[in-house]
């Protein structure tokens, strides 16, 4: 991923989420004066194999609801800031390349179901045409999945953000992710087979970014071992006892105190190893060990996820002023 960024991510389009909310803004627009040409835009394989290859991309502006122009107007806004806080919290690059893996998953999903369609509903397909058959469920692989995902990867990513649900109720946005998820689980068992997999081809992309946040090292023997030699060695430190004084062996041994948590400069505990910001002087800001980092390396929010991880005797990992380094583009 490292070496693709350097070589092409100088390619990434910038503030994706308003380009395709302009998207909408077109497909809303053909909705109001023909909403009947939309169906010549949708997700259709079996026409784009029959020369309407146009379809590949005209999906993208086919809204994905329609039926309350007020709440589209503030999901639509919901979505623009969540997917702006992604994109400055990634990268541009990180951001583009898990917009456009769902986009190509939910197209590759279309021609599975065609696939599967001709393979279980053969039949079925013969008695109402193929051509009435699946324009029936190009319907089906939209944006909303996508736009799902990008929901998710904002809970994942911010757990503990509040949003104001029904703008009246607090909730943390993990909650809310859950809720979701349980949604969706409950959606793909109650629809057809076309339905499910539309909506697990648009959430791998999701599903690739949960399992590339979990930190499977914790379960390594050699790390286990390390954690168990850790908590033994802090358990010692507190039974060392100073020298006994005096003439004779009846003095007490006193326990030796233990040594207080290492700090920064200016008493700070936390302290990103790119940009140099502490708590103390950010308040604001969040603080996170990289378990890619060979070394203990805390990074800020702004950081996490966009600086150049630690190997070693990889020189390069750093700058001039022995920081860690950003990616090139987030310079």
């Amino acid at each position: 991923m490292n070496n693709l960024e350097r070589k092409f991510g100088r390619y990434a389009i910038k503030n994706l989420s308003l380009a395709l909310i302009l998207c909408y803004g077109c497909g809303y627009l053909i909705y109001a004066v023909n909403k009947e040409f939309l169906n010549y835009l949708t997700l259709n394989p079996y026409a784009i194999l029959h020369g309407q290859i146009w379809r590949l991309i005209t999906w993208l502006i086919v809204p994905p609801d329609t039926s309350n122009i007020f709440f589209v107007l503030i999901m639509l806004f919901f979505y623009y800031s969540i997917g702006t806080a992604l994109e400055r919290t990634w990268g541009t690059w990180r951001y583009n390349v898990y917009i456009f893996s769902g986009i190509l998953f939910t197209a590759a999903g279309s021609f599975l179901m065609m696939g599967m369609a001709y393979l279980f509903y053969g039949s079925t397909i013969a008695a109402y045409g193929a051509d009435v058959f699946f324009s029936t469920y190009a319907a089906v692989f939209s944006t909303y999945y996508v736009n799902m995902s990008i929901f998710l990867a904002y809970a994942v990513t911010f757990p503990d953000m509040q949003v104001l649900f029904m703008f009246i109720i607090p909730v943390k946005v993990k909650y809310l992710g859950i809720i979701y998820a349980v949604f969706l689980g409950v959606e793909a068992v109650q629809s057809n087979f076309a339905v499910r997999i539309a909506i697990v081809a648009s959430l791998l992309n999701f599903l690739l970014l949960w399992l590339r946040s979990r930190d499977w090292n914790r379960i390594n023997p050699r790390e286990v071992k390390r954690r168990q030699d850790f908590k033994r060695a802090v358990q010692n430190r507190g039974k060392t006892v100073r020298p006994e004084t005096g003439a004779g062996a009846s003095g007490t041994a006193q326990a030796a105190p233990l040594r207080q948590k290492n700090s920064y400069p200016g008493g700070a505990l936390h302290r990103c190893a790119v940009c140099g910001r502490t708590e103390l002087t950010n308040p604001e800001l969040e603080f996170r060990y990289c378990s890619k980092c060979e070394g203990n390396y805390e990074y800020c929010q702004d950081h996490i996820f966009t600086h150049v991880h630690v190997k070693s005797g990889s020189p390069e990992s750093f700058d001039e002023k022995g920081n860690v380094r950003e990616y090139e583009q987030n310079k």
